[in-house]
């Protein structure tokens, strides 16, 4: 399929990088929708025990259609995303690119920060169908065929301020040397209110806030290759002035502490002392 996308997937948790893929197929969208969306992602699974699926938030809404029945919009979460699943379901999920809800919302997308609404209630009676008709098919395509006709009745139109959040956000996920806004700012040649006045509306949350997410999805995934690392280089490593400062982001970001975390997936931090 041309439209399968082979890149491997950030910010699954609690899974080794080897094993990130299996049950996850992922979709580039159709090129006119392609500012808007990032990608599109099929979920499905088949279990005998619950388990709990864990993954890093990253700066994007999602809209994300379940065999369960739900059918939400979520917007950016400030810590780590938690479902039980059970049975057998399947997910229909459409990544927006940062920034790239605004045009879809017409408000600010801070509202939807740390929240999951009824699709319908976002987009109205004209969603009434939506998730019916996209699981109407177990086929992907034809799910995702029916995603992109919905949202190009709502004639999306990209602006400067939607491109420059885009440019910002991929600049920060992209460059593990940006560890401070004032980077961003010299960069991009803006200042510090505009910026952030931009990714309060678009975006939903700060530049610092990305900036310290994908520092420490950083983390997260150096410790799911299984190697070994050592602590006081990876803290300075992802900007961190010391090593308890990281330790306290990335446990009430990710609910363990690195030492903790990294024994989960059968690693370890070289120079961590566990428990801490």
């Amino acid at each position: 399929m041309g439209r399968v996308k082979h890149e491997k997937p950030r910010g699954i948790l609690n899974v080794r990088a080897d094993e990130a893929k299996r049950g996850v197929a992922r979709y580039w969208p159709a090129p006119d929708l392609a500012p808007f969306i990032e990608h599109f992602w099929i979920v499905r699974w088949s279990l005998t025990s619950p388990q709990v699926a864990e993954t890093v938030p990253h700066p994007s809404v999602h809209m994300a259609l379940e065999t369960t029945g739900r059918a939400e919009i979520l917007g950016v979460m400030d810590r780590k995303f938690s479902r039980t699943i059970e049975g057998r379901g399947r997910v229909v999920g459409t990544k927006f690119r940062p920034g790239g809800f605004r045009t879809f919302f017409n408000r600010p997308v801070s509202d939807l920060s740390n929240t999951s609404k009824p699709v319908e209630d976002v987009f109205g009676r004209a969603a009434r169908h939506l998730h019916r008709d996209v699981m109407a098919s177990d086929d992907d395509l034809e799910g995702i065929a029916v995603i992109e006709s919905f949202l190009r009745t709502r004639e999306p139109k990209a602006d400067a301020s939607m491109t420059l959040a885009q440019s910002i956000a991929a600049r920060i996920a992209e460059d593990r040397g940006i560890t401070r806004v004032e980077q961003v700012v010299s960069d991009f040649g803006t200042n510090l209110r505009t910026l952030q006045r931009i990714f309060k509306d678009y975006v939903g949350v700060s530049p610092k806030w990305i900036i310290q997410r994908y520092r420490l999805l950083e983390a997260a995934e150096r410790m799911a290759e299984g190697k070994k690392v050592v602590w006081v280089d990876l803290a300075l490593d992802l900007g961190y002035s010391d090593q308890a400062h990281f330790i306290r982001d990335f446990r009430r970001f990710i609910g363990r502490t690195p030492a903790e975390y990294a024994k989960s997936l059968g690693g370890w931090l070289e120079g961590a002392t566990p428990g801490k």
